[in-house]
Formats: C-alpha cells, sequence, structure tokens
C-alpha cells in the first residue's frame, strides 16, 4: 500500500487506509519530527460517516489516543456517554479536516471542532491509566474544559466500549449539548461547508511538513502556512457576512450564530470630524484581534460596562440573557455570576450585546484569590509631559530589567501607561501589592521631581501617580487590547520597550489603527499573558535586597505613590 513506513503504534490506521485514495495524512517515517507536537494535545473532530458522531483524541506517547464518541463529548456533568476506542492515529491527524472519500474507511466530511491542551489527573503515566481502564484528565480547548474521566465498561476485539464523562467542578455545564456548537474551530465552517468546498487537502505519499495542500476558498486563496490556534480571530468570509448583515440580523461566527441588531447604531462619539463608532465597528475589532486579546480574557472572571458616562448594558443584564453556550461563573464568595469570554464567539456576543470595556480579574476561576500577574498604573499629572510619561515607563523597564522579571508596557487608552508582569500563582493579593510598592517607591525615589501626590488644594495630582494596589477579586484595567469607552474607540495598545524611547509612541490609537499596526509589527506582549515566574524578594520583605533607594528619596516617595485603583 502506498504511503510513509507507519510510526510504532500505528500499523492499524496505515492497514486500513490507502493514502493514494483518501486526503487523511499518512504516519511520518519512525523518528521523523512532528512539527508543533510540543507538549500534550488534544483534539476533538466532528465527523459524518455512516453515522454522526465525535472523535476524540489525546496525545499520548507520540500518538494520538482515540475514541468515538456517538454523542458527542459534553460539559453536561450529569450524562454519560458512550465512547468506543478505536485505533491510535498520527500526530498529523491533529489538523486533519476534509472530505475522505465515499467507499474509503470512515468516508465523510471531518472538522476540527475543538482542539487544545490536556493534562492527566492523578498519574504520570496515561498510557498505563488507558491500560487499566480509568483516565482522569483536564482539558484547555475552545469548547471543552475541566475534568473529564474515561472509564472502560466492555472489552471488545479491538473496540473496547468505555463511558466518557465530565465531573461537577466549575466549569461544568448542565445541559450543555456539542450539537448546539458545530462549526470548527480551525476555519469556522461546518460540515456541510467542508463538505461542499474542501478547504485543505492532505496528501499521504508526502512527507508530514508539506503534506497540506492549502485550497482556495470560495472568498479567495487562503494564507499558505499561516498558523492555526484556538483563539483564532474571524475569518475573511465571517467578517464579509458581517459587513453584509443590515442594521440587524444572524451572523455565523466561531461555531455560533449570532441574533445581532442595531449594528450601524453609534456607540461612541468619533474624534474630531470622525464619524462615530458603531456596532458594527466594534465587532468588526473585536473579531480581528482575538487572537491577542483572548489571552487576557480566558478562564478568568471578566467585568464588561458599556459607553463611559452611558451606561449601557450593566454586567448583570448580559449574564442574565447570555445563551446557556457562554459560560459563567459563580463567585463563591458572593454567590454573584459573571462572564468568562474563553473564545471568539463569546467575545462577539458579548460586544454585540453591548460590552464596550472588558476588564479581567488578575485571578483565573480555577483559583479566584491567586493572581497571576501584577498591573501597575502610570498616570500621568497635570504637568506631566509625554517625554516624561516616557521616562517613567522606561524607568519600569530598567528596573525590571535589574531584578531579572520580564513585563510589558501598554498605552491604557486614556493618556497613560500600565505596566503588566505575569506572575507564578501563589502569592496573595496582599503580598504582591506590598512587592509592587516597594518596586515603584524605588522608581519614585530615583525622579521625585515626576512622581507626586495628591496637591494641598485637593485638585488633580501635578505629577504622575504610580498606582500600584493588587486585588485578586476585582476587576483591573482594560484587557491590553482592550477598547476604553472614550471618544474615538481608543485602545489599550501594548507596546515593544523600545518604542518608549520616542515619546510618539503615546500617541492614542483606535480600532481603526489597531489591525494595521498588528499586521505591521506583531503582539509585543505574544506569550506574556500564559508566562509564569516567581518574583524576587524586595526590601521590605523577608531576606529582601531590592533596588537602592536613598533616606531622602524614600521619603519622597511615601507621599507619591498610592494604592488606590
Amino acid at each position: 500500500m502506498p504511503g510513509a513506513p507507519p510510526r510504532r503504534g500505528l500499523g492499524d490506521y496505515d492497514a486500513r487506509r490507502d493514502f493514494s485514495r483518501t486526503p487523511e495524512p499518512a504516519p511520518a517515517a519512525p523518528g521523523a519530527p512532528v512539527p508543533g507536537s510540543a507538549g500534550r494535545r488534544f483534539v476533538v473532530q466532528r465527523h459524518r460517516a455512516r453515522r454522526l458522531h465525535y472523535d476524540l483524541r489525546l496525545e499520548v506517547d507520540g500518538v494520538l489516543a482515540s475514541w468515538a464518541v456517538p454523542r458527542g463529548p459534553t460539559l453536561d456533568p450529569d450524562r454519560r456517554t458512550l465512547a468506543v476506542q478505536v485505533e491510535d492515529h498520527p500526530m498529523e491527524y491533529a489538523g486533519f479536516e476534509g472530505v475522505i472519500p465515499a467507499g474509503e474507511y470512515g468516508g465523510g466530511d471531518v472538522v476540527v471542532w475543538d482542539r487544545g491542551t490536556w493534562r492527566p489527573a492523578g498519574t504520570d503515566d496515561p498510557a498505563a491509566a488507558i491500560a487499566a481502564g480509568e483516565l482522569h484528565f483536564d482539558l484547555d480547548g475552545d469548547k471543552l474544559a475541566g475534568r473529564f474521566a474515561l472509564v472502560r465498561t466492555r472489552r471488545g476485539r479491538g473496540r473496547d466500549q468505555w463511558l466518557l464523562l465530565h465531573k461537577h467542578d466549575e466549569v461544568a455545564q448542565p445541559g450543555w449539548d456539542p450539537e448546539d456548537h458545530p462549526a470548527s474551530v480551525l476555519s469556522g465552517r461546518t460540515n456541510d461547508e467542508v463538505a461542499a468546498d474542501p478547504d485543505a487537502r492532505w496528501h499521504g505519499d508526502r512527507a508530514p511538513s508539506v503534506a497540506e495542500e492549502r485550497l482556495e476558498r470560495r472568498g479567495g486563496p487562503a494564507a499558505a502556512g499561516a498558523p492555526v490556534t484556538a483563539r483564532r480571530a474571524a475569518t475573511p468570509a465571517e467578517l464579509a457576512r458581517l459587513e453584509a448583515l443590515g442594521d440587524g440580523g444572524r451572523w455565523q461566527v466561531g461555531g455560533h450564530r449570532l441574533a445581532l441588531s442595531g449594528l450601524d447604531d453609534p456607540v461612541l462619539a468619533g474624534r474630531g470630524r470622525e464619524p462615530p463608532v458603531t456596532r458594527r465597528d466594534l465587532l468588526r475589532y473585536h473579531a480581528e484581534v482575538a487572537p491577542v486579546l483572548l489571552p487576557w480574557l480566558a478562564g478568568r472572571p471578566v467585568e464588561v460596562a458599556g459607553p463611559r458616562g452611558r451606561g449601557g448594558n450593566p454586567e448583570g443584564d448580559l449574564v442574565a440573557v447570555a445563551p446557556r453556550w457562554v459560560r459563567r461563573w459563580t463567585d463563591p464568595a458572593t454567590g454573584r455570576r459573571r462572564l468568562v469570554v474563553d473564545d471568539l464567539a463569546t467575545l462577539a456576543w458579548a460586544v454585540g450585546h453591548g460590552a464596550v470595556e472588558l476588564r479581567p480579574w488578575a485571578t483565573t476561576t480555577v483559583a479566584p484569590h491567586r493572581p497571576t500577574w501584577v498591573v501597575i498604573g502610570v498616570r500621568p499629572g497635570r504637568d506631566t509631559s509625554p517625554q516624561e510619561l516616557a521616562l517613567l515607563g522606561g524607568l519600569h523597564r530598567r528596573a525590571l530589567e535589574y531584578l531579572g522579571v520580564v513585563g510589558g508596557a501598554a498605552a491604557d487608552g486614556r493618556g497613560g501607561l500600565t505596566v503588566w508582569i505575569p506572575v507564578r500563582p501563589g502569592p496573595t493579593g496582599a503580598e504582591l501589592t506590598a512587592w509592587a510598592g516597594e518596586l515603584v517607591r524605588s522608581i519614585a525615589a530615583s525622579v521625585p521631581d515626576l512622581v507626586r501626590g495628591p496637591s494641598p488644594d485637593g485638585g488633580r495630582d501635578r505629577g504622575a501617580r504610580l498606582v500600584h494596589r493588587q486585588s485578586p477579586t476585582r476587576p483591573g484595567p482594560v484587557a491590553p487590547y482592550g477598547v476604553v469607552g472614550r471618544r474615538g474607540a481608543p485602545v489599550a495598545v501594548p507596546l515593544a520597550w523600545p518604542e518608549l524611547d520616542d515619546a510618539a509612541a503615546l500617541a492614542p490609537l483606535t480600532v481603526g489603527d489597531v489591525p494595521a499596526r498588528l499586521a505591521r509589527v506583531g503582539d509585543p506582549f505574544a506569550g506574556l499573558a500564559e508566562r509564569a515566574q516567581d518574583l524576587p524578594t524586595l526590601r521590605s520583605t523577608p531576606g529582601g535586597g531590592g533596588l537602592p533607594a536613598t533616606p531622602e528619596g524614600s521619603r519622597a516617595a511615601s507621599m507619591s505613590i498610592e494604592e488606590g485603583p
């Protein structure tokens, strides 16, 4: 049979397929590298063969351990679903989306329904757990999340039967039905659309690195070699459908159909002679920047707000009217429900229903009292020039470099800066507040004339303020790439540190400017939201050290640092 030699453990997969006929990927030669296979990946493919089913595949020892799930995986903790173990698949299969010809094994259309990473629970040897008949694991995907279990119930000749279930945890959603979310997370298309116009074809007689042929869509050619991420942007076809809507209608995006209205209503006034910013403008922007915005929102409680000064839809209203597939989280301390904006469809739904500002907590729903970042606000005073603001940002850069800490600065959309410092979960909010306080006191001590406290007459500060309080259970600033609800729809724009050498970099950018900037310079914050680092001990904590400061500088700093939000 044509095709490359099978990888160890893939003989059954290889024997069932004629790679001169099927577009499915052939296994790589033994020892050949598999692009992008670092870490444990999972994929769920929605497969319309003789019968519709979902294929759950978990990366185990270099292959995809696979189960056919007739009713599909679910977040409903009260539903047990049959899962039939099938042959292991090669890692290359994780990106397969297309049509298997009729008459071939598994003939039918396939979409990548969900994908992401997974972690075994309670074992360091998932292969042994599978062999023993019980595997507990956590999924982190676009649609599926939380703790799952596979339990073998019956052995068969090559087709063992298992039960797949979701545990009662913080992301469980009673009544959640996979058929309410049919579209691909890779292309945004449904099985019908893939069947009518396959977007990708695998050539099993080619090396894995060049096996995928990108075909032209009806909307134009696909980008060759473009990376596909779980948190994707809207496709060109999805954006075209948004533009084609009248003032309202149904928009299919990210696997969900959203009911929208008032798309051409002004939401924010324009700057100067510019036209107002409409709901359609905001939807288009968020759909384009979703891959760089969602890492700062996903897995966290998010406070949403309408335009400043106009109320908009309060968060409670959005939570109450959100469709069943939108994830909520209940704060165990207060009983209040909050939105969790994990994917493109949820992001688009929230913006389409009144959200303008998105303010994530510094903590996740899994550990709501352990922040994963420190944020320091640099707010200019009445006398602060752009050059002085840039200088203050540069001082934060040098302080972090001195400490060996990674962070980034963003223009906050209000004329100031925010400095974002990722943290490995562990320290409390109070501990991080103390750490940030020591840091900004040291910075303020070096430029006491630029950083001042409130003026004696109670008016606005003449000097800049450094805001360092860290609250684990309150929303922080607008997320990086988030919109500020002010005239013109300014954006909280991440900056590369060298950009602070030029005060012109602090000029405000709006939703009309940022997509072009991303295309030109990329994302200076790439990977920052997911980074975990331990912070060094500073002066006021046991065993401290930290940045030097003179007694005079310390006195000046004590007058110029605020803890307030």
